[in-house]
């Protein structure tokens, strides 16, 4: 064995592959998630990772590119969730959300939604993405079931989605951080319902 393999072993380095790829992603989702974006450095997340700072460039250009793989690539489509969540009564629409947002986001490990609220007041492109992310998504949903003033609605279940996921993701205030999946639908579930068919004035 030469004294080059015996010293890359012995600094946990990995090699220059699609597992070097997924450990930086698995990495930067928890350094972005620790500090945000703006403290976050590169080559914390390749300490993190085990490999050297330049595979970050090599597989994604740099910190930003990093990011927008890590963080801003959402675990799931909106475009699957949309006729998943429409199947089913209008009237149940606000507990199937829930669900479904506690479900994914919980399957993710939260990390990604932590880093992702943690970077929001640092990188705007963050900002635009969560924002166009919850537009879209609730236009489709509130356009099929006629209500009125649907903008107002849309960020009305974004606070209450947002700010759930800050509590159980960042935060981690108990109970709700350790709460069952039950448990948040039940109580979350009729908000959710008032703002998308409810009387909101």
């Amino acid at each position: 064995m030469s004294t080059e393999d015996t010293t890359s072993r012995r600094r946990g380095r990995r090699p220059a592959g699609q597992d070097t790829r997924a450990a930086l992603l698995t990495a930067a989702r928890a350094v972005f998630g620790e500090n945000g974006y703006e403290r976050a450095t590169v080559r914390a997340i390749a300490a993190r990772a085990g490999v050297d700072a330049a595979m970050v460039n090599h597989w994604f250009g740099g910190k930003d590119g990093l990011f927008a793989q890590a963080v801003l690539k959402l675990p799931f489509s909106p475009n699957e969730l949309v006729p998943e969540l429409r199947a089913g009564p209008d009237e149940e629409l606000g507990f199937r959300i829930a669900r479904t947002f506690v479900t994914r986001w919980d399957g993710a490990g939260g990390n990604q939604f932590q880093a992702l609220m943690r970077s929001l007041t640092g990188h705007e492109v963050a900002t635009s993405a969560l924002r166009s992310f919850f537009s879209g998504f609730f236009a489709e949903l509130i356009g099929g079931i006629g209500t009125d003033r649907p903008e107002f609605r849309t960020t009305l279940c974004a606070s209450q989605l947002v700010g759930m996921g800050l509590i159980r993701y960042v935060a981690g205030f108990e109970p709700m951080a350790s709460a069952t999946v039950d448990t948040l639908v039940a109580a979350v579930g009729p908000t959710l319902q008032r703002y998308l068919t409810g009387d909101i004035d």
